[in-house]
């Protein structure tokens, strides 16, 4: 049997999105979902927030590094499917009506219980301004499959 990789992964470690209006997407990222701006690295064209123990980068797509991507997402062309982002609460009421307040759609209807790193939990699906899909997840109410 092949022996498998030197190391194993541990979390997310961050994700760069990709984005036509930076200030609309600090505006859902930063002032919506409450990560603070961790590093700009103006000359990439590059923001950096942080997501708990991840970062999720911010490129702006007329910067260096985001013409390096060629067009930007939009709905006949994805740069991803969704991230997903554990969070903590999960009320779902509450977590409803802040988002509703500011804009985001989401529905109580949306709410399943989907399997994540952390096993099944309930989550819900937004957008943000970029047409990008993010999960919200909630703590587990069953474990991974793998455990003994």
């Amino acid at each position: 049997m092949p022996a498998g990789p030197p190391f194993r992964a541990l979390r997310l470690d961050h994700i760069v999105l990709r984005t036509a209006d930076l200030g609309r997407a600090l505006g859902f990222y930063r002032d919506i979902l409450g990560f603070p701006v961790e590093r700009i690295l103006p000359d990439l064209g590059l923001t950096q927030l942080r997501a708990g123990d991840s970062l999720i980068d911010l490129v702006s797509l007329d910067s260096e590094l985001g013409r390096k991507g060629g067009a930007g997402p939009g709905a006949e062309g994805r740069n991803q499917d969704h991230f997903c982002l554990r969070i903590d609460p999960f009320e779902p009421k509450a977590l409803i009506g802040y988002l509703s307040g500011k804009g985001v759609e989401a529905a109580l209807s949306g709410i399943a219980a989907r399997y994540g790193a952390d096993g099944t939990g309930p989550s819900l699906y937004i957008q943000d301004p970029d047409g990008n899909t993010v999960e919200l997840k909630g703590p587990p109410t069953e474990g991974p499959l793998n455990q003994s």
